[in-house]
């Protein structure tokens, strides 16, 4: 930057015009005011120094300097040509703004641009972005020669507006694919909670030898995460190793939160401290959380007062990990201290989730008075984890008046779930009330509700397979239960040894 300073001043004292060489310098940097300044002082810029520009803001924001600097070309008489309006649709996908996304299209079509493949693909993308998945379906199909780049955006439309099996009927009728249009789709079920198929594409990859990058490790991660598939996260994190790809944050933010996820929280602590100076709230909120998960609340507050004293603000996610900890502590009087802490020391109000967490925290504790209270006092519509928290606390303790309020609320939020009813006639059942649990069975009976089967997942050679009670639906099903009929037969011979030592042992 020194440098393209010396070089500036030279040109000034020396009357050389060197702007058009330092303006594409200083945006590489970047250095974006500076540059514009430089770009101001030229009479009549050139076209490629307003694209220059333009794909400048259109990067790094503010935005709407893109539609500005576009104003300026025709004010002044400058040609836009297909790479300004590749630039300007992504920068209008950002601005969220329909009206100048029209505008911008019809100046398109006029200009006789529409034949440009990269510019009509980062059309479609801007429609896509704008959540006008109808516009940006019928110009992909209007598009005369689709190239990977264009399937990948009209995929991630789909995709971004939760529409994954259109997304996926895309992707099956591609007629060849990129690591951007696996990832794509990995991301798209990653971030619709679609675990399973998320890390069934990634399989499916794999086996057609498609090398991922930092960004499909990225998506893939938090499926791991949430299946607890940690043999797959563990072949990754060798992979990613190799790769170089931890030096991306993204990537280790994600590692770590699969270890915390998947039980490994000594795991998860050396990759947050291999992290080191270059952790973002991200990495803080993940270890503070899985450390309060996993019942070590002391670390857990330990680690956001460390967190504090290095000057990092917390979040409301920040939040919810401590508050957690002190749960799982039976911290009352810290968990109220930092729940009023929130909005006094850090301007951040309390939301559903904290809330939840303190009635939980109460409710543990046996403070159902107070809990009731505070949901009472909320300054939002009490959603079903609140009240779930308050039904399972009276549960504990045997509450019979407040599981009733709390139920009542469970009913007319989740009608269709059979948890609460089952709760509320157990709490009757301990308290001897059984004309209450007859009550309860003939409302589910009344309600068509049925309690949905228990079920798991298992994971082996890197598939999660899904089983519910005596279920024989897997193709290799009579293999498991003869392996289980062995096991219990065995566990029967082990346990009748036993008595029979146990006898001997008595009558010697």
């Amino acid at each position: 930057m020194n440098q393209l300073k010396q070089i500036h001043a030279h040109t000034l004292r020396n009357g050389i015009d060197h702007t058009k060489f330092l303006i594409p310098k200083l945006l590489q940097i970047p250095n974006i005011p500076y540059a514009h300044r430089l770009f101001d002082l030229i009479p009549q810029p050139t076209t490629f120094l307003f694209n220059k520009l333009i794909q400048a803001y259109s990067s790094h924001g503010p935005h709407h300097q893109c539609l500005s600097l576009y104003s300026q070309m025709r004010l002044q008489g400058c040609p836009p040509n297909e790479h300004s309006f590749t630039f300007l649709f992504a920068a209008c996908a950002s601005l969220s703004s329909p009206e100048q996304a029209q505008m911008l299209h019809t100046q398109f079509l006029k200009s006789g641009f529409e034949f440009d493949p990269f510019a009509f693909t980062a059309l479609v993308g801007m429609y896509a972005k704008l959540g006008s998945l109808a516009s940006a379906r019928r110009l992909f199909d209007e598009m005369p020669d689709r190239d990977i780049p264009a399937w990948n955006s009209i995929i991630a439309a789909y995709a971004r507006c939760g529409k994954l099996e259109g997304a996926r009927e895309l992707f099956e009728l591609m007629p060849s694919r990129n690591i951007v249009s696996w990832t794509t789709m990995i991301s798209g079920y990653s971030q619709n909670g679609q675990y399973e198929r998320a890390l069934a594409v990634f399989v499916r990859m794999e086996k057609e030898e498609v090398r991922s990058n930092e960004v499909t490790i990225a998506s893939i991660l938090p499926a791991c995460a949430n299946l607890g598939a940690l043999e797959v996260g563990e072949r990754i994190e060798t992979y990613a190793r190799e790769k170089g790809f931890l030096r991306n944050l993204f990537v280790s933010n994600a590692l770590l939160e699969m270890y915390a996820k998947c039980g490994k929280i000594e795991i998860a602590r050396r990759v947050f401290d291999e992290i080191g100076s270059g952790r973002n709230l991200c990495s803080w909120n993940s270890m503070i959380m899985g450390l309060a998960v996993h019942g070590r609340w002391k670390e857990g507050l330990e680690l956001f007062h460390e967190m504090l004293t290095r000057g990092i603000a917390p979040d409301d996610i920040t939040f919810v990990g401590v508050l957690l900890a002190c749960t799982h502590g039976g911290l009352v009087v810290k968990g109220r201290q930092l729940f009023k802490s929130m909005e006094r020391n850090f301007s951040i109000p309390p939301k559903l989730e904290h809330y939840g967490c303190m009635v939980d925290l109460l409710g543990r504790a046996g403070e159902l008075s107070e809990a009731y209270t505070l949901i009472k006092s909320m300054p939002m519509k009490p959603d079903s984890v609140v009240w779930g928290a308050l039904l399972g606390a009276c549960s504990f303790y045997g509450h019979v008046e407040l599981a009733e309020q709390a139920a009542e609320s469970l009913f007319k939020l989740e009608p269709w779930n059979p948890g609460n009813y089952v709760i509320l006639s157990n709490i009757y059942a301990s308290a001897g009330q059984w004309d209450g649990v007859a009550k309860m069975r003939k409302l589910m009976k009344g309600h068509q509700i049925t309690k949905a089967a228990g079920y798991s997942f298992i994971e082996e050679g890197g598939c999660i397979h899904k089983f519910i009670v005596e279920d024989r639906s897997h193709p290799k099903s009579g293999e498991i239960y003869a392996l289980l009929d062995e096991v219990s037969t065995k566990m029967k011979l082990y346990r009748y040894v036993l008595d029979i030592d146990s006898e001997v042992e008595n009558y010697a």
